[in-house]
């Protein structure tokens, strides 16, 4: 225990967490620039905002082959391996045609589905428990910091040297990411000795073997998600809703993203201190509140305010979903868990706008902002009950995942 409670954080800061931060930036100044580049090559508004999410889709249908790839070659190897790719895709997407855009766009989210399931991987597997979450909270954070500062530095560059730089910005990042991933440590069992893949188990197995907590646990992450989604696209909709101007809504929405980025490492502490449901069910049900109230915000200040919420709740949850998926992935099998989980986390991100949009074009904005309100409660409702449950029956690892933790709390 005392080697466990002196691990040191730091000493992944490169290897593990240099990645993410400049994978995080890369995509962070490409997503910006990807809705206008696809209309100057002749795409309408529908077309242009179907490229816009073909990040997210690529990663979506790429969640369980990345599972396979990372458990046949390790992570070290697949975060280089995505790192690369991913550049190659933004080399694709520059060439000057609607199509290459497509496929580029289209690459970079395959290839980020294996980063991000590749860098989970690692830590769950390099950290030890008594620091898990604080070391996925920081990840989750550090990869918020890059798509904070990425388009930060791609607008700058863009102003200087046109919109090509952004590019060029996010393949250096990109390829510095591989680089920074060299550096990792294979961990032990990623390979033997002779260069033989250990024993695996197939994503159905995994599926089957852990089906309750997929559907338990599982179904309150994806509804975790689905809040998250609709958290980014409610702030930007309300306030054109209530006649707020661009420039006052880019200053709501990143002053929201700060307060967000504030608090992911003392929620991480708190986790592994107090357990996981002392942050996960204060997140969704400050996150429930602030969008219950949001219908009954008219001005920039009450917007902002009701905005400054959203991303507290946001923030302290931040690590959540890849915490409690470590917590429940079995030794054997990992990856293919993990990819699942992933799998339903894209579900809920995904199925959060499309209700929003849906709910929307049936009964308006207000009703529902206050839809996602109540998917917040139940998600609160799902992580306040199911982990403990879990746990008490055998599925979980360790107590943190329950309220029960005193002990824990005294050793650290």
């Amino acid at each position: 225990m005392s080697a466990e409670l002196g691990f040191d954080l730091r000493r992944l800061a490169v290897p593990a967490y240099g990645p993410s931060l400049l994978f995080g930036a890369a995509e962070g100044a490409l997503l910006p620039i990807i809705p206008a580049e696809a209309t100057s090559r002749g795409a309408g508004v529908a077309l242009a905002a179907f490229i816009a999410m073909l990040f997210g889709l690529g990663s979506f249908v790429s969640n369980i082959p990345a599972s396979g790839l990372t458990d046949r070659f390790g992570e070290r190897r697949a975060l280089v391996f995505a790192g690369l790719v991913a550049a190659l895709g933004c080399v694709l997407a520059m060439l000057p045609s609607l199509v290459s855009l497509i496929a580029g766009a289209f690459v970079i989210g395959m290839a980020s589905a294996v980063f991000l399931l590749a860098r989970q991987k690692y830590l769950t597997e390099a950290v030890p428990i008594t620091h898990r979450a604080r070391a996925l909270s920081l990840l989750g954070g550090v990869m918020r910091i890059g798509f904070f500062i990425g388009p930060l530095i791609g607008a700058a560059l863009i102003g200087i040297f046109g919109v090509p730089a952004a590019w060029i910005l996010a393949i250096a990042c990109l390829l510095l990411a591989g680089w920074c991933a060299t550096r990792m440590e294979d961990l032990p069992g990623a390979l033997d000795a002779g260069g033989a893949t250990p024993a695996r188990v197939t994503p159905r197995d995994v599926l089957r073997t852990h089906l309750p907590v997929f559907a338990t646990v599982g179904l309150g992450i994806l509804l975790v998600q689905a809040v998250r989604g609709s958290r980014q696209v409610v702030i930007p909709l309300w306030s054109a809703h209530v006649g707020l101007d661009e420039q006052t809504t880019s200053l709501v929405y990143a002053i929201s993203a700060g307060i967000d980025m504030l608090v992911f490492y003392p929620a991480g502490r708190v986790m592994d201190l107090r357990g996981r449901r002392a942050v996960a069910v204060p997140s969704m049900l400050l996150m429930a509140a602030a969008l219950a109230v949001m219908p009954f915000t008219h001005t920039a200040a009450t917007v902002l305010a009701v905005s400054c919420v959203l991303g507290f709740g946001n923030g302290i949850g931040s690590g959540l979903v890849m915490t409690l998926g470590a917590d429940f992935s079995p030794d054997v099998g990992r990856a293919a868990f993990l990819g699942i989980w992933r799998q339903l986390s894209d579900t809920g991100n995904t199925l959060g706008p499309l209700t929003l949009s849906g709910v929307t074009a049936l009964a308006g904005l207000a009703p529902a902002v206050a839809v996602n309100a109540l998917l917040g409660l139940a998600a609160a409702g799902v992580l306040a009950y199911w982990p403990a449950r879990l746990v008490r029956e055998g599925w979980g690892p360790h107590d943190r995942l329950q309220d029960d933790t005193e002990s824990a709390t005294r050793g650290s």
